[in-house]
């Protein structure tokens, strides 16, 4: 049962939140050929002068990009 989260700056409005959820839902499917059903997507916001502390929480193994590195 895959998860995808996503933490962004905040802006966006739901339906944009949505759009994305399920695009990144197909995706998955497509690249893993498993049901719609067993993926789950999240959203978060997380405002400007908290985004240090909040990826400092990920761990540096489970980060496969980077931001400002492709």
């Amino acid at each position: 049962m895959p998860h995808i989260a996503i933490t962004m700056f905040p802006g966006r409005d739901e339906q944009t939140k949505q759009k994305l959820a399920h695009i990144m839902q197909e995706a998955l499917c497509e690249e893993l050929g498993i049901s719609k059903e067993t993926i789950s997507v999240s959203i978060e916001d997380i405002p400007k002068n908290e985004w240090e502390d909040s990826m400092k929480k990920i761990p540096e193994d489970a980060m496969f990009i980077h931001f400002g590195k492709m």
